[in-house]
């Protein structure tokens, strides 16, 4: 299809999610009832429209005009290829299920409009970064996402804990995002554009240090958007929000964009970069990993497991493989969409029914025994689950053993340094299936801990919520992305691009055996007297273990070292440029004390006597002209004998 043919799909694709934005704000509490299913069918137009204008392996760029300067024409270039078709397929497929599921978990909410209103607004900002043919365009949709982020976080705006949580989020984010924007400056300052395919061609004029230097800068976007150390502390609060907005910007689609972002600009990418980035990826990844064993809230878990699998996709990046971070991402988005909605659905069924401020219906500790009460949720939460531990049959073993394989062949080139990170991608891997085994026996087996509230009778939740958590669950099953459940070179690595697929054989054989090594030593804790510490004291933090990293109180928002250094640096401004600005200060004041008083003395002083002496002068001539002849002649007289006297003299 020619690109003129594109023009139709941008304007819909970008233009009904905006639009229905405006129109269910600014309609107001009257749309509440009709909000969740007209956003829903909005989002199954944009579906379509994607699937209908598909055409993998080619590349349609359509321009539009924005403004112009003088003789200088500004557009705004959109992009449709291959890795736009997927991320469009996963975030209108991931919105829909979110939608659909939100008209029941947020039934009776009496601001329905403004919720659904801020997803169709976060659909038309990620959608903006999708198809964005230049870094100019996807920084502009990139604040918009930040935006839309604030806006859902902070949804319930009553809660003062929401607030504070969409706020952090908002800050630590605009932190990546100044150097992700100074990345772009330097590209138009040494390339004069940021369109990829101008980009791409003028990239190797570029010094080396100065390519390095703008990838950083750019990764930096990513650092924020996808939570990377240290920018990672605003994704666990942002559970605050609701949960179907935790499955969809948190899990699915917005922590998704920096990767999506590394995925565009790979080829940017050095060879320091890529080792940078590695090295990030590897410590966010064990940070949450090591975090998630800890948690006891049940949405803080998975927000720490989030955090550690989007540290994997970065490490797939600093192997050289983005088609591979690519791979789990669409596969994670799935089984972490689908566990998000499952966890929506155990909340809603623990929930009390009547106001028990003792009781927390997302504190893990206050549940167990929900098997029976929940089979449905419990049996998707355990496919979603086994995909995350990645176990073999379940799409997230594919990804990750994709990923482990291209990290063992970078290695291979790298040196024995190298081998450190793919094995920590191992090891990490079992962690993930250690805290997943004990977030299912909290959650669904055990004691019956819920009874110790009276107004708790959990129930399954209605065919609104556990229809998505279904499809998505199913979507979790290995033979959607490959035919053979022990091998990742399926059709979707050949659909973005990778002709020969790597794969080594003892791969797989390494990564099940540590997944079930860290099963059975779950396993052996559960039959343990007292069960991961559960009957411990519930008023704990849970993030006791590695405290001396993060400060999680409601007034910091960064973490420790960082606020070590700032306590440094305030008391270097108060002991030393304070001081000095004090001395200047008063320094000055005496200068000018000593400036004023040699005014007075001198220049005043100066003026005064010239004046004096003109003035006594003048007095001296008027009282000698009175008229009397008898002055004159002694005037005269003086007059001649002082003539005399300077002639003598002379």
């Amino acid at each position: 299809m020619p690109d003129s043919t594109y023009i139709l799909p941008a304007y819909v694709l970008l233009g009904l999610p905006f639009f229905a934005f405006l129109i269910l704000w600014l309609a107001g509490k009257n749309l509440n009832k009709l909000a969740g299913w007209a956003g829903a069918l909005i989002t199954a137009t944009g579906l379509f429209v994607s699937i209908k204008y598909a055409d993998p392996g080619m590349l349609h760029v359509v321009h539009f005009n924005w403004l112009t300067i003088g003789s200088t024409s500004i557009d705004l270039p959109f992009r449709f290829d291959t890795l736009s078709f997927v991320m469009l397929i996963v975030v209108h497929f991931v919105a829909l299920l979110v939608q659909i599921y939100s008209t029941a978990y947020m039934h009776g909410d009496k601001n329905l409009h403004r919720y659904f209103a801020f997803i169709q607004l976060f659909l038309f900002s990620m959608i903006g970064i999708v198809l964005s043919g230049s870094l100019l365009v996807m920084y502009i949709f990139w604040e918009l996402v930040g935006l839309s982020s604030y806006l859902l976080i902070g949804f319930w705006y009553f809660k003062p804990r929401a607030v504070w949580a969409a706020q952090k989020a908002f800050v630590l984010n605009r932190i990546g995002d100044a150097a992700f924007l100074t990345g772009i400056l330097m590209l138009f300052y040494y390339i004069g554009s940021t369109d990829f395919e101008v980009l791409a061609l003028e990239v190797n004029h570029l010094d080396t240090g100065i390519l390095t230097a703008i990838g950083l800068c750019l990764f930096g976007g990513c650092m924020g958007k996808s939570a990377q150390f240290p920018l990672s502390g605003w994704l666990p609060d942002a559970m605050e929000g609701p949960t179907p907005v935790s499955a969809l910007i948190h899990a699915a689609t917005m922590v998704a964009a920096g990767i999506f972002l590394l995925a565009r600009i790979a080829f940017l990418l050095t060879i320091d970069a890529q080792l940078v980035i590695l090295i990030i990826g590897t410590i966010t990844m064990l940070i949450g990993a090591f975090k998630a064993m800890t948690a006891w809230d049940i949405k803080r878990v998975l927000a720490y497991s989030t955090m550690s699998q989007l540290g994997l996709m970065v490490i797939a990046v600093g192997f050289g493989s983005w088609q591979t971070a690519l791979f789990h991402l669409v596969t994670h988005a799935f089984f972490k969409a689908g566990l998000f909605l499952s966890a929506g659905s155990v909340i809603h069924a623990v929930m009390p029914s009547h106001a028990d401020e003792s009781f927390d219906p997302q504190d893990m500790r206050t549940m167990g025994g929900l098997r029976k009460a929940l089979p449905i949720t419990f049996l998707c939460f355990s496919i979603c689950a086994a995909a995350l531990a990645g176990l073999p049959f379940f799409s997230g073993f594919l990804s990750k053993d994709a990923i482990i394989t291209e990290g063992f062949l970078w290695a291979s080139n790298f040196g024995l340094f190298g081998y450190l990170f793919p094995v920590l991608v191992i090891f990490s891997a079992g962690l993930t299936a250690y805290y997943m085994n004990r977030q299912i026996w909290l959650v669904f087996f055990g004691d019956q801990r819920f009874n110790a509230s009276p107004n708790v009778h959990p129930h399954e939740s209605p065919i609104a919520m556990w229809l998505p958590m279904g499809v998505l669950s199913a979507l979790s099953i290995f033979f959607w992305f490959s035919f053979n459940p022990f091998n990742a070179s399926g059709w979707f690595l050949h659909f973005i691009g990778v002709n020969e697929a790597a794969h080594l054989s003892w791969v797989p054989i390494i990564a099940s055996a540590t997944t079930f090594l860290a099963i059975f030593l779950a396993y052996r804790q559960m039959k343990a007297p007292d069960p991961f510490g559960v009957n411990g004291s519930k008023t704990a933090p849970e993030t006791e273990k590695l405290s001396w990293l993060r400060d999680y109180s409601q007034e910091h928002y960064f973490i420790i070292p960082f606020s070590f250094i700032t306590n440094y640096l305030m008391r270097i401004e108060k002991r030393i440029v304070d001081r000095f600005v004090d001395l200047v200060a008063k320094s000055s004041v005496v200068f000018a004390h000593v400036i004023s008083w040699v005014d007075r003395t001198f220049v005043d002083g100066g003026v005064h006597l010239t004046v004096f002496s003109i003035r006594s002068a003048g007095q001296a001539v008027r009282s000698a002209q009175n008229g009397k002849i008898q002055s004159y002649f002694i005037v005269t007289a003086m007059g001649v004998f002082l003539l005399i006297l300077w002639l003598v003299v002379m």
